[in-house]
């Protein structure tokens, strides 16, 4: 009775986000068309693709050619309206995934707002102007028109395998992929049979404007979350030694998979995703932690955990001593990240220039 129901709100939901859908196709509703290089990386699912570790990916890809400014929503945050983010700026203040971003490449502008359109408008009339700008999230926003348009989907749960919320994961119908320009399987094995990447493509419908790629996560070395009170840092997981895994994130699953191949003694404690830890969660982790008998032992969080653990001035030194994250990074399968830099790339130094015409002109 209970799926009966979930697929009831679900077809009402669909047609709402449809009708939302048309109004745009209509003209009814405006996208706006900025005249600078602007790269869109989101979804249609709710959470767990991997949008963050792939904007970070275009944003070092970029960076080192071009003035890059990423523009978040900053979903959770407290705060309104548009908000530079600074290392020293809190979740509170910009949300977990751009604080992350910021902490990362400190080098970039990076800045939350909901209006898009409106955050972009204040990004361009800074003195720095940027030369491009990413969209963290941003593929079911249509007030803004993207150069490029690029969708994520999650190898394990293709966005035509699911289904539209509360039945499923999804945000909007899987036929709403026609408007990426480029689609990204993600969190692919280490290995793909051809056949497998005949299948997917098949089952997406690639259209012919549009690119394919697989990438996969990588995880690298262990990083304490705070670095100035650990005497010595441990670089990787080794067997023998205990962990307990703390995340509040849209899927663990993978994360947890990777730490079981390092440390056959994992304890979890699973949160959901974007939680905002309190202090009576620090409690139960360190009850949770001290029950552990190995003496050998450490807390190891996410990345994005990371950011919204360092908020907090009430964590034990014992705890602070022991909490580590394991950041992450995305790699494309078959060699084929120099074809997708090499578009990236392209696009921007073809579109930089198109700024100077535009940036006298009106904003309306």
């Amino acid at each position: 009775m209970k799926y009966l129901i979930l697929k009831f709100l679900s077809l009402f939901y669909g047609i709402a986000v449809s009708l939302r859908n048309e109004l745009f196709n209509l003209r009814l509703l405006s996208s706006k068309e900025f005249d600078l290089p602007v790269i869109s990386v989101g979804n249609i699912t709710a959470g767990g693709t991997g949008k963050t570790p792939h904007t970070e990916y275009i944003a070092a890809l970029l960076k080192a050619k071009f003035k890059v400014a990423i523009l978040s929503r900053g979903y959770k945050r407290k705060t309104r309206g548009f908000y530079l983010v600074e290392t020293t700026s809190t979740v509170r203040q910009v949300g977990d995934e751009p604080l992350q971003i910021k902490l990362k490449f400190k080098e970039l502008i990076v800045a939350v707002d909901a209006n898009r359109v409106r955050g972009i408008r204040r990004l361009i009339a800074m003195r720095e102007k940027p030369d491009v700008i990413l969209l963290d999230d941003a593929f079911q926003h249509q007030y803004v028109t993207p150069g490029i348009n690029i969708l994520l989907t999650d190898y394990n749960r293709l966005i035509t395998k699911d289904s539209l919320l509360p039945y499923g994961r999804l945000r909007e119908s899987a036929s709403n992929k026609s408007r990426a320009t480029i689609i990204i399987v993600t969190k692919c094995p280490a290995e793909i049979k051809p056949i497998d990447e005949r299948i997917i493509i098949k089952e997406l419908n690639v259209r012919p404007y549009q690119s394919l790629y697989f990438s996969r996560i990588t995880y690298g070395d262990l990083i304490p979350v705070f670095k100035n009170e650990v005497a010595a840092p441990i670089g990787e997981l080794t067997d023998g030694l205990a962990v307990l895994l703390v995340t509040g994130i849209a899927n663990p699953t993978p994360f947890k998979k990777y730490i079981t191949h390092g440390s056959h003694d994992l304890q979890e404690m699973i949160f959901n995703d974007h939680h905002q830890y309190t202090g009576k969660d620090i409690d139960r982790i360190k009850t949770k932690f001290d029950s552990i008998p190995n003496t050998n032992k450490i807390i190891v969080t996410t990345e994005k955990d990371m950011v919204r653990f360092r908020d907090l001035n009430s964590i034990p030194e014992e705890i602070r001593q022991s909490l580590y994250y394991i950041p992450v990074k995305i790699s494309f399968m078959n060699n084929a990240g120099k074809e997708f830099n090499r578009k990236i790339l392209d696009y921007v130094k073809e579109n930089k220039g198109n700024f100077n015409f535009y940036s006298g002109s009106n904003w309306s």
